[in-house]
């Protein structure tokens, strides 16, 4: 039941409000006496509805190296040389959202960024225990940002996890830089 309750709100919001606000825009100007200007009204919402709906249909082909660069720079990972942008994926479902990207980075910013999350206080190395950020937690929907440092057999790990109250589902982040590979690969998960 609450799943059909929640389509039929979607439907609402993304669909009944958008085209009700078109109609308000072309009947009340052209009700008072102002034709022309309903059409433009109406014209321009059009046209700025449409350009969303293509922004949201293209959101992967629109993410730059620029977009990547901030995402990874915000979890205190520095990239200096220049990188190439080979993955970029993202997925959404009604409560989820799933975001991927990989960088071929250089040699030199590799071990740039191995050496700063090895350097980090909570590093750990193969074989001490690694928490579940996501999930072990008594409450993921409030309390402090959490990262956590960690070394597998085949990569260098830093994961990141920020509470955004109730009702909205907490940032989920994590950089890998494999080892044998000049890649890295930043996630973005929320459930």
């Amino acid at each position: 039941m609450s799943e059909i309750l929640l389509i039929g709100f979607l439907v609402f919001v993304f669909i009944v409000i958008p085209i009700g606000i078109g109609l308000l825009l072309y009947f009340i100007p052209k009700r008072m006496g102002y034709p022309k200007v309903s059409k433009y009204l109406t014209v321009s919402y059009g046209v700025i509805v449409f350009l969303i709906i293509l922004l949201v249909a293209f959101e992967d082909q629109l993410f730059s190296k620029i977009d990547a660069k901030e995402l990874v720079e915000e979890q205190g990972i520095e990239l200096v040389d220049e990188f190439e942008l080979i993955n970029n994926e993202s997925m959404s479902s009604i409560g989820d959202y799933y975001h991927t990207f990989t960088l071929r980075i250089s040699g030199t910013d590799k071990m740039k960024i191995i050496n700063t999350i090895k350097k980090s206080d909570n590093f750990k190395k193969i074989g001490e225990p690694i928490l579940d950020l996501y999930f072990d937690t008594e409450n993921i929907y409030k309390g402090t940002k959490r990262t956590q440092n960690y070394e597998t057999e085949d990569s260098f790990v830093r994961e990141y996890m920020k509470p955004n109250g109730d009702g909205s589902a907490p940032t989920y982040r994590r950089i890998k830089i494999y080892k044998q590979k000049d890649e890295l690969i930043f996630e973005d998960i929320d459930y």
